[in-house]
């Protein structure tokens, strides 16, 4: 038997200029995905995109960084949280698979959000920097499991740091004393030195505050000059970044005064230009000198980050701004003046108020790889952007990079075939995921942004391979048509061929900068095509077709791939719950937040002219929190926070004339029980059976209930399997092996821990009302699962040849850490390896 693995993990980046680091060593780049650790390989040779997900902070990360290399085998990283806490991870190996990073420790660093982390090259000293105005100098030797607090420097006056550097005193052999560069919610630097390092008595004392800056310093960077070894014109660069928008230079060198005795001719000319103001730090009989070098403008807005390249001898500095670019700032050989020698990004005319109108929102973090030929940046979607430097035509190619949610992820659907997999979020966007059939291999990857709105979006349906409707935190629902530009790209990629004739499909889509509806495009659009400009639409482009080969950069995605929006579906009072659709797609249900019988009803709609079923279906006093239709037939089962489940079961025959006037049945309520469970019911799926009907619920009362009928006339149902879960079950859903008559249920807790349970469908066509045990019972593994509640769960659907024929089968898993998962399980009835990597749940 296989053990289960991630096929796809999405997550979007966190938005914190700290909550990132490039691994110099192993090529990993790692970055905060809400309360975990996310690990990516940009350029590696599979183009796969998270491979990885560390879990161990109960809050957002806003700084990571990688230590210093133990060994050859052996990495560390270092993360901090929002509540204070630093976790050391470490790996045994290049960290290429989730299993080989293990947490070593996780303490309490400060009594406010951990901001920023650096690391002191060749040493096992790193400082921390928290919104309890505090630097804190740790240590951590190649032995030890646990940083140990070596010092802490109060800031004076109070202020909150954003931004640390530390560097030594660049003496060979002097490792008891060190300088520490701070930037914060001021314009100015401090350097302290730290000194009695050795002793264990360290103490620190303020040298110099550099100002310059005119607001926030965001961004430090150090990077030393000095070509082989130690050397008395060894010297560092110190790069700062501002919310002022300017990069300021500054080189710290040693003070050869004393040991001349008189300062050189060209220092003695430095000293009398206007721009020579000399700052002086004195620790452990060395002094140094501060001196500012130069001024660099090009930003027209905040910058966030500023990182050196990582190739010795090579000064090149990245910085990345609000104002969506990136900049590469070199010397020019001749002169010494330091220019703009590559700008990436958003430079076009195209901006807007949301990233639907072109806006990225401007770039929070630049890294460099570590041979520095390529860089990557996370831009306020969440996504990351990555470009390659082609050394050929000495460019800069922008290459697929990774995108997820930033929020919540509410709902997940799959097409009815499992074509692909659409995902909606609490950061108001609906995402479409695929798998990339390229030549070397396959991946997942994002290939559309169907919608992007205003609201949060609350639930998903998939109603064909070329249309979807969805819920948000508003009254009505909205249906959306796959546009030409999308089908094709999918067709050409993924290998999904659309159900609809191209001739009939939108060009494309594009939505009005203060509107909530996503507008078709005209199909007279053409390269240089004429039309008439609106300001308030941000606008068709000939760019929406997407001809490359690779799956569609963060830009496409945010731009062009948007679906038009066909219906709004009206009826409700309140914010949408809940969202189903019957198996054929030809009628869906769905629900709103109550608090009364009034607004507690179903209201069913015909996707044929989407005209609303009348009357609507009336059995709950709360909210609907979950509906799901049987798979071969057209029952409705609907759960609610009143504890309560109820089953609906259709009038009319399918394609007779019902009561209402149209080819729609009419639904009416055959089953309820309004003490399902002790507490509020938070979700409901169907077992697929040949004869009675078979359902399961679960609710905040730790269980999940499988329900079967003994009687297909009188309907009447009879819990006959208990499944007991540590908490709160928030999502199921069933899988059946139709050959062997066995279902698999996934179970989803509001932990973040999954779990599967194989379950005989023989049992319940007996009418002994005996209970029925499952088969097995399985944990997934704590390092696959996610680290907040499952807010929904799906098994891809097993029409596609791929499946059915020994694979394992796919379960896709939405989490409130804003993760998406992927997960591949083999279960199976092989019990002999079931204890290589499952624990059995003692029923």
């Amino acid at each position: 038997m296989i053990p289960p693995s991630f096929d796809y993990i999405s997550a979007g980046g966190n938005r914190h200029p700290s909550a990132a680091d490039w691994d110099q060593w192993s090529g990993v780049l790692a970055f905060g995905a809400d309360q975990n650790v996310a690990f990516w390989n940009p350029l590696g040779a599979d183009g796969r995109g998270i491979y990885a997900i560390l879990v161990g902070h109960e809050d957002q990360v806003n700084a990571i960084k990688f230590a210093q290399q133990m060994s050859d085998e052996t990495r560390r990283l270092l993360s901090g949280s929002a509540d204070g806490e630093l976790c050391v991870w470490q790996s045994n190996s290049h960290g290429n698979l989730p299993d080989q990073w293990v947490l070593l420790s996780k303490l309490k660093a400060h009594k406010g959000a951990i901001n920023t982390i650096a690391t002191l090259p060749g040493s096992q000293l790193f400082a921390t920097g928290g919104s309890d105005s505090t630097i804190k100098i740790w240590s951590l030797p190649a032995g030890d499991t646990s940083a140990a607090l070596v010092h802490t420097i109060e800031l004076k006056p109070s202020y909150i740091p954003l931004t640390v550097a530390i560097g030594d005193l660049m003496v060979e052999d002097q490792t008891d004393s060190v300088f520490v560069a701070v930037g914060g919610t001021r314009p100015s630097i401090q350097v302290y030195t730290v000194s009695g390092l050795a002793a264990g008595k360290a103490t620190h004392c303020l040298q110099v505050t550099i100002s310059g800056h005119e607001s926030w310093v965001t961004s430090l960077a150090l990077k030393s000059i000095r070509e082989h070894g130690r050397s008395p014109d060894e010297a560092l660069w110190l790069a700062s970044a501002s919310q002022d928008k300017s990069i300021r230079l500054w080189l710290i060198s040693r003070d050869r005064h004393d040991n001349h005795g008189c300062p050189p001719k060209d220092e003695l000319l430095l000293e009398q230009s206007l721009a020579a103001k000399v700052h002086t730090i004195r620790a452990a009989s060395v002094t140094l000198s501060i001196t500012f070098e130069a001024l660099l403008l090009g930003h027209e807005d905040w910058i966030y980050t500023a990182f050196w390249n990582p190739q010795p001898g090579t000064r090149q500095l990245l910085t990345a701004s609000a104002d969506n670019s990136l900049i590469v700032w070199e010397p020019e050989p001749l002169s010494g003046i330091w220019l703009s020698s590559t700008r990436l990004g958003e430079i076009s005319g195209q901006k807007g108020a949301t990233s639907a109108t072109g806006s990225t929102g401007g770039f929070w973090i630049g890294l460099w790889s570590p041979n520095a030929d390529a860089v990557a940046c996370l831009g306020k979607t969440g996504s990351w952007r990555l470009w390659k430097h082609d050394t050929n035509r000495s460019y800069w190619v922008q290459k697929a990079g990774l995108s997820g949610h930033t929020k919540i992820v509410t709902d997940l659907s799959w097409t009815r075939k499992g074509e692909y997999l659409l995902s909606t979020s609490s950061d108001q966007t609906t995402r479409l995921h695929a798998e990339w059939q390229s030549s070397d291999s396959r991946s997942w990857h994002e290939f559309a942004r169907p919608q992007i709105h205003g609201y949060d979006l609350n639930c998903i349906q998939s109603l064909s391979t070329t249309g979807f409707v969805s819920g948000a935190d508003e009254k009505l629902l909205r249906v959306f048509k796959q546009p030409k530009n999308v089908a094709n790209m999918l067709k050409r990629l993924c290998g999904i061929a659309s159900s609809e004739e191209a001739d009939v499909m939108p060009e494309a889509a594009d939505m009005p900068v203060l509107g909530l509806s996503n507008k078709a495009t005209p199909q007279n659009i053409g390269d240089g095509a004429d039309f008439d400009v609106d300001d308030n639409v941000a606008g068709p482009t000939p760019s929406a077709v997407y001809d490359s080969e690779e799956p569609p950069t963060e830009d496409h995605l945010a731009r062009h791939t948007l679906w038009p929006e066909q219906e709004k579906l009206y009826g409700h009072g309140h914010e949408i719950s809940a969202l189903a659709a019957n198996h054929p797609g030809s009628f869906i249900a769905t629900a709103c937040k109550a608090s009364s019988t009034e607004h507690a009803v179903i209201r069913m709609y015909d996707t044929k002219d989407w005209h609303e079923i009348r009357p609507p279906l009336a059995a709950h006093s709360l909210t609907i929190t979950g509906l799901a239709f049987e798979m071969n037939g057209d029952q409705l089962l609907s759960v609610g926070r009143d504890r309560q489940w109820a089953v609906f079961v259709p009038t009319t025959p399918r394609g007779g004339l019902a009561t209402n006037g149209h080819a729609s049945p009419n639904y009416a309520l055959s089953a309820a029980n309004p003490k399902g469970h002790t507490r509020m019911i938070l979700d409901a799926a169907w077992c697929v059976t040949s004869t009675w009907p078979v359902f399961a619920t679960a609710g905040r009362d730790k269980t999940v209930k499988i329900w079967a009928s003994l009687d297909d006339k009188n309907q009447e149902f009879t819990c006959r399997t208990n499944i007991v879960r540590d908490a709160a079950v928030t999502a199921i859903d069933f899988y059946n092996n139709y050959a062997e008559n066995l279902a698999c249920l996934a179970v989803g807790e509001e932990t973040g821990q999954l779990s599967y349970h194989v379950i005989p469908v023989d049992p319940y066509r007996s009418s002994d009302g005996k209970p029925i045990e499952p088969l097995r019972s399985v944990e997934i593994a704590k390092r696959l699962c996610p680290s907040k509640a499952i807010m929904r769960l799906a098994w891809r659907p097993c029409d596609l040849g791929r499946l059915g024929n020994g694979a394992p089968s796919q379960l896709a898993v939405a989490s409130a850490d804003s993760s998406l998962r992927i997960l591949s399980i083999d279960w199976e009835d092989r019990r002999e390896h079931e204890h290589t990597y499952e624990e059995h749940i003692d029923d």
